[in-house]
């Protein structure tokens, strides 16, 4: 017996919109899309640390040195993928969705 599917959510109400879609979309292109989204999402937020820590000179454990700069970018694309990898702030929902619907258009 197959597992039933669950209904995607958009802002709390049911989105049949997507789980249309995603019944003419193959689970493969559904993965990338997830993976691609969450990249995106990652990249976001590297940006977005990145520029939140910019002014900040002197602090971590390599002093001001040459080094601070490059330790910090290296902290902040780790951060970033751990925070797109928890769910982030919803962006990659978003990204996903689009991403989704369309594929589902292009399908037919």
């Amino acid at each position: 017996m197959p597992a039933k599917a669950v209904m995607p959510m958009l802002n709390g109400r049911p989105d049949y919109q997507l789980a249309d879609a995603l019944t003419r979309v193959s689970p493969q292109a559904q993965t990338k899309a997830k993976a691609t989204a969450t990249d995106f999402e990652a990249m976001f937020l590297n940006s977005m640390f990145s520029q939140m820590t910019s002014g900040i000179k002197g602090e971590g454990p390599f002093g001001d040195t040459p080094g601070t700069g490059v330790w910090r970018s290296m902290l902040t694309e780790q951060y970033s993928k751990s925070f797109a990898k928890a769910g982030g702030v919803g962006i990659s929902n978003e990204v996903y969705r689009t991403l989704i619907l369309q594929q589902a258009n292009r399908s037919g």
